[in-house]
């Protein structure tokens, strides 16, 4: 790789790749910042082999322009919430279907042909009895989201037998770690910070999900980006590490300090309409590539809980 699109890179995730594509390549930054932060990526402003540029992926002449000169792009913009996907189906569509398609179309007229794609392994196999998930079980998403995310696989696949545009989809677990402000260890804090006495929490917290560390999806990333075969490859990318959303509570609970607030839960299976209950995806195909997680799962949220409490002030 010599120049390279993180799109949403001044994002959660994004921002975490951009710090270490620096090492090794030119980055192009696309975003509008209406999800992303751009003090996540301050550092690096005035840097001769880093450029932002402030546009949506649902522009094209913005993803025209930060396509220049490119060889490979990472594709981690997106509208990212779930519930909103429930209430908005064609804005959550416009941006995560149109958006990429966007992308890929301009790929096409100027003969860049690699791609890497921020999927959802928590989504796109909806509520499935095969554990843990493997890479071959059919979609069958329960939100929009994740049919928005399963849609744009299918034209990874297409766009690879047509156009020849090589593809790795990462289908993620749920990613924690510094600089999320999304997510229901986020939403714990903030409820904490509101109210240290008690913590509401959706469903009766038997839901149980995959995760991951940042910097552990950070790693699979660059991995997978040296391994990109030809064709279209999706990869479960999770640190094959689960937790019910109960244990979430009680680790939230004692890392923001507060360890006698008392736990509600609103006694429901599902936490909301396109929740899945269980998700448990497979990681031996990434495993198979040498990868193995560095962040013990409890110990990232005990990190990540630490980075609210510098960013956003303790809880009490």
């Amino acid at each position: 790789m010599n120049r390279v699109l993180v799109t949403g890179g001044a994002g959660f995730i994004g921002s975490h790749l951009v710090d270490r594509l620096l090492d090794e390549c030119e980055v192009v930054v696309l975003d509008d910042l209406s999800g992303g932060d751009r003090r996540n990526i301050a550092h690096h402003e005035g840097e001769e082999d880093f450029r932002f540029i402030e546009g949506s992926i649902t522009a094209e002449e913005d993803v025209d322009t930060a396509l220049e000169g490119v060889d490979t792009v990472l594709h981690f913009a997106a509208q990212p919430d779930v519930r909103l996907s429930v209430d908005q189906p064609l804005f959550d569509f416009r941006i995560n279907v149109v958006g990429t398609m966007n992308i890929l179309e301009s790929m096409r007229e100027r003969d860049i042909n690699r791609f890497i794609f921020a999927s959802s392994g928590g989504t796109v196999y909806g509520e499935t009895d095969v554990f843990p998930t493997p890479e071959s079980t059919p979609f069958r998403p329960i939100s929009n989201y994740g049919a928005a995310k399963g849609a744009v696989e299918m034209y990874l696949s297409s766009y690879a037998e047509l156009y020849g545009i090589d593809s790795v989809s990462m289908r993620l677990a749920n990613i924690i770690g510094p600089r999320s402000t999304h997510g229901v260890m986020y939403d714990f804090y903030m409820k904490l910070k509101r109210d240290p006495t008690r913590l509401e929490v959706l469903g009766d917290g038997q839901q149980e999900k995959s995760y991951m560390y940042v910097s552990d999806t950070v790693d699979a990333t660059m991995l997978l980006a040296e391994k990109m075969t030809e064709g279209y490859q999706p990869v479960n990318v999770g640190s094959g590490e689960r937790l019910k959303v109960a244990r979430i509570a009680e680790l939230v609970r004692e890392a923001a300090g507060v360890p006698e607030a008392t736990i509600e839960y609103t006694g429901s299976e599902r936490g909301w309409a396109g929740d899945v209950v269980v998700t448990d995806i497979d990681i031996s195909l990434l495993k198979s590539y040498g990868w193995e997680p560095d962040v013990p799962l409890e110990q990232g949220v005990r990190e990540y809980i630490q980075w609210l409490d510098d960013r956003f002030g303790p809880v009490k």
